[in-house]
């Protein structure tokens, strides 16, 4: 499993980043990002700690300095992705249109216009929204997570359709989120793909990984 999408305690998950990595370790995960939930309020707190903490850890797999920027007006979203890369994060997702939480109307649009890497639990996403981030390079996440997977069936058809590159990620918050790869291969042939697509999944998200690991 490679994870781009976990939380720790710098933000609403429960574990300290150290803790996060060693138990995705154990289980057999090849990389993660720790992505803290960050806006205005906290992007500097968060996003220094994460980097400071990515750079000490001799963890056995790659660790990936990241952040969600989250309900974030649409409007101030590409200052927001610019920002979150000036300050180190390697990796920027945007907490996307998911239909359990109100986020703003145009969140998706904006957040692929940025140009983030990936938009995290994008909800019930148009096939235009889809189709801009295909020619933008921006990844769509299937998520294991409670709440935010009843419109993995949606995301999914959307981007087979269009062709647009998707991952899947655990939004993880606490251990018990985290998954096998044979769990990832259920959670992808539930949104109504095929094993060989996850292994095209498992392609982008190397891809990914690859890329942010050359900054």
């Amino acid at each position: 499993m490679i994870d781009l999408h976990t939380h720790s305690l710098l933000s609403d998950g429960e574990l300290l980043p150290s803790e996060l990595v060693r138990r995705a370790e154990v289980i057999g995960y090849r990389a993660i990002a720790i992505t803290d939930h960050s806006d205005a309020s906290n992007i500097d707190f968060v996003i220094e700690r994460i980097v400071n903490v990515c750079n000490e850890l001799k963890a056995a797999i790659p660790v990936i300095p990241g952040v969600e920027l989250t309900h974030i007006p649409p409007r101030q979203i590409g200052q927001m992705v610019k920002r979150a890369r000036d300050l180190g994060a390697r990796l920027v997702l945007v907490h996307g249109e998911t239909v359990v939480e109100p986020v703003s109307q145009g969140t998706n649009r904006a957040a692929i216009e940025a140009g983030v890497d990936i938009l995290a639990h994008p909800g019930l996403l148009t096939p235009e929204d889809a189709m801009l981030a295909a020619e933008k390079g921006v990844c769509l996440e299937l998520t294991a997570r409670k709440g935010h997977s009843l419109s993995n069936g949606h995301v999914a058809s959307v981007a087979k359709k269009i062709g647009v590159d998707i991952v899947l990620n655990t939004d993880t918050h606490s251990p018990s989120d985290l998954i096998s790869d044979d769990m990832a291969v259920r959670i992808v042939v539930g949104a109504g793909l095929t094993e060989g697509d996850f292994m095209e999944i498992t392609k982008n998200a190397e891809k990914i990984l690859q890329r942010v690991l050359r900054k």
